[in-house]
């Protein structure tokens, strides 16, 4: 019963079903049945090429286990826990083999190959299945690979690592292909995997473990992510959620509710700083909608309050309303004239609540939001046009976008870590827990990451949080700096007609950034096949052929172009600026005509207006007669840019700015 307590109130409750969180303590793994051989082993399987690759399970302490292949044998001793662990290699690419383990019991796995293995991980765009993508019905019936190997990690949350999964491996084929959750196998995966096949001619191995909707926190152990202050009071939080649920309390919102006036100032019962009698005119301004660390709060978090009025129109006497806030980070409470109307606690999920026709009154009318954020972007954010209040029925809306007042309350960091327990897409380690942590330590050749959209909105934070994530999982598998590559974010949403700052450009500059930096990662640009009204684009195809021609260059150093052009310098030549770039043999081209398109440029004012651009030789000069001493230049920034841009291997440039200029006002 308990653990059902601490799988229910772990997830999401709101408005959504409940994933489910195999919770489990460590003296309960320990205590559990472990099987002979990890699932990992199996029938259909690969290993890694040219590594000493480990082969491990669980039977007796001190009960030897002997595992062979093609002649070779590796003995282990299990430990007091009952784990052993043999290392067997290396071989070269082939198969199919046959490998042995024997002991107190024994298993014989056939038609075994040794090649390369790949772990594909991220959210929805990872995760979409082959079934969902452009022509699927052709690319199903030709997906009879023998040599390609499929597994599956099926989605487990969990607030302690595991230690075994539920699943083996199977040969691809067009049924085995098109089996499973949301359309079948990784689309994105199955490409690449495909691509490096028909290159390379050796066996290919695919892992696929994503979960959609989830941020990057969630993918990373609770030791490394503990390093980022940003994410201690979510684990925190979370450890005392679970330390709390197992001594038998089983209401997360009596919980919040004991919370709230022990830490936060303005929830204080003889202070509300909700009730329409409270003086704000002390309280600072603040433009909503906008993250704050965007505006006067950088790098806060924790609880803050925000009010404002406005007049009851006589029309609307009597009748029940609405009132729409857009999306909030994290957790909302918010009241009408002193009573609570509503409360969420999911990032990124638009408001809207009824605001009872009693509630209200003639004239003047007070809306306040307790605003609690736990790491990474806070706020009421979104579009102007979501914040707004109008009748259930049909009727013109008051619109609520512009200045709110505004009180810091108090930051996490002087408080007792709230329960952390809402939205699971957010949770910080449990992907990490149920969905890489039992592969450990598996040997691979490298990963491919699709993942950014849940994040976006946190892009300085992103570009240490992915840093974190790669080097924790590259120390965790042991096989070393294995390449890692990471699919930018696509064009999504509708276009802008002017000039005008994006989160998901930000993002896309954080993904560009990681990829430049870490060593042995590398990126392929998707901002040129995506959909404007679909954020999972049906072309996957490009995205893993993208994937694979980083990872032929880079984890396998063969030669060819594997990236469009990438900004290197910038040089002001009078009223133009000249931008250089790195992967440019054969010269750039205005794919689809003669004209460039997606650049905008900006004087010392910092205001960006769309400007005129040509190719000169390997260069592009970009000038606009609106201004006169130019300094700065973007390229493809925005959520869904036009842009055309590429190089002669018929690879985009991936979006970029020149400038670090406050985000200006659209």
């Amino acid at each position: 019963m308990r653990k059902a307590i601490i799988i229910f109130l772990i997830c999401i409750c709101v408005a959504v079903a409940c994933p489910t969180l195999e919770a489990q303590t460590t003296q309960a793994q320990e205590s559990a049945s472990k099987p002979f051989l990890h699932p990992l082993f199996s029938d259909d399987m690969v290993l890694q090429r040219r590594v000493e690759f480990p082969v491990w399970g669980w039977t007796s302490p001190g009960t030897t286990v002997t595992v062979s292949m093609l002649g070779k044998n590796s003995t282990a001793v299990a430990d007091a826990r009952g784990k052993w662990m043999a290392r067997l290699g290396p071989f070269e690419a082939g198969g199919p083999h046959t490998l042995t383990i024997k002991g107190p019991q024994s298993a014989t796995l056939k038609n075994v190959l040794v090649g390369d293995v790949w772990l594909g991980s991220g959210q929805s765009n990872m995760e979409m299945g082959i079934t969902q993508v452009n022509d699927a019905k052709e690319e199903i019936a030709r997906a009879d690979y023998p040599m390609i190997r499929l597994f599956a990690v099926p989605k487990v949350m969990a607030t302690t690592p595991q230690e075994t999964v539920n699943a083996r491996w199977v040969v691809c084929n067009p049924s085995s292909i098109a089996a499973g959750g949301w359309g079948g196998f990784s689309a994105v995966a199955y490409f690449f995997g495909r691509h490096l096949h028909k290159e390379l001619g050796v066996p290919i191995g695919l892992i696929h473990s994503s979960w959609g909707g989830t941020a990057a926190e969630g993918w990373v152990s609770t030791e490394a992510l503990s390093t980022m202050p940003d994410f201690l009071p979510a684990i925190r939080g979370l450890e005392k959620t679970v330390a709390e649920l197992q001594t038998g309390s089983t209401d997360i919102n009596k919980m919040m509710d004991s919370w709230w006036p022990k830490n936060d100032p303005g929830s204080a019962a003889n202070a509300s700083w909700a009730a329409t009698s409270l003086d704000a005119s002390a309280w600072k301004t603040m433009t909503l909608p906008r993250r704050w660390e965007n505006g006067t709060l950088p790098d806060y978090d924790g609880v803050v309050w925000f009010r404002r009025t406005f007049e009851l129109p006589e029309l609307w006497a009597g009748r029940d309303l609405m009132l729409r806030l857009g999306p909030i980070d994290d957790r909302d409470t918010t009241f009408v004239n002193g009573v609570r109307v509503g409360s969420m606690n999911m990032w990124d999920a638009p408001r809207s609540y009824r605001v009872p026709a009693k509630l209200l009154k003639p004239g003047v009318n007070t809306v306040a939001i307790r605003v609690l954020d736990t790491g990474g972007g806070g706020g009421i954010y979104g579009n102007p046009d979501q914040l707004k209040i109008e009748p259930v029925e049909e009727g013109a809306a008051i619109s609520l976008a512009g200045d709110w007042n505004y009180r810091e309350s108090v930051a996490l960091a002087k408080v007792d870590p709230p329960p952390q327990a809402g939205n699971a897409y957010t949770v910080v380690n449990v992907r990490y827990n149920g969905m890489i942590a039992p592969l450990l330590p598996f040997a691979i050749k490298g990963a491919i990451w699709y993942q950014g959209e849940t994040n976006v909105g946190r892009a300085p934070q992103y570009k240490n949080l992915m840093s974190v994530l790669i080097n924790d999982w590259r120390a965790r598998f042991g096989v070393g700096d294995f390449p890692f590559f990471i699919v930018q974010l696509a064009n999504f949403m509708e276009r802008r007609d002017q000039p005008a700052d994006s989160e998901w450009a930000r993002l896309r500059e954080a993904q560009l950034h990681v990829a430049q930096k870490v060593p042995h990662s590398g990126l392929a640009v998707a901002v040129d096949i995506g959909d404007a009204k679909d954020i999972h684009p049906k072309n996957k195809q490009d995205v893993g052929d993208r994937l694979a021609l980083a990872a032929l260059a880079i984890a396998y150093g063969r030669e060819g172009e594997f990236s469009g052009p990438v900004y290197r310098s910038m040089k002001v030549e009078g009223q133009t600026i000249r931008l250089s770039f790195n992967h440019t043999k054969g010269g750039l081209t205005a794919k689809g005509g003669s004209r460039l398109n997606g650049f905008s440029i900006a004087g010392q004012d910092g205001r960006f207006v769309w400007a005129e651009a040509k190719i000169d030789g390997k260069d592009v000069i970009v000038w606009s007669p609106l201004v006169k001493k130019p300094v700065a230049v973007r390229y493809g920034w925005g959520d869904n840019p036009a842009l055309n841009l590429y190089n002669q291997a018929g690879l985009p440039a991936t979006p970029f700015r020149t400038d670090d200029y406050p985000a200006q006002r659209d």
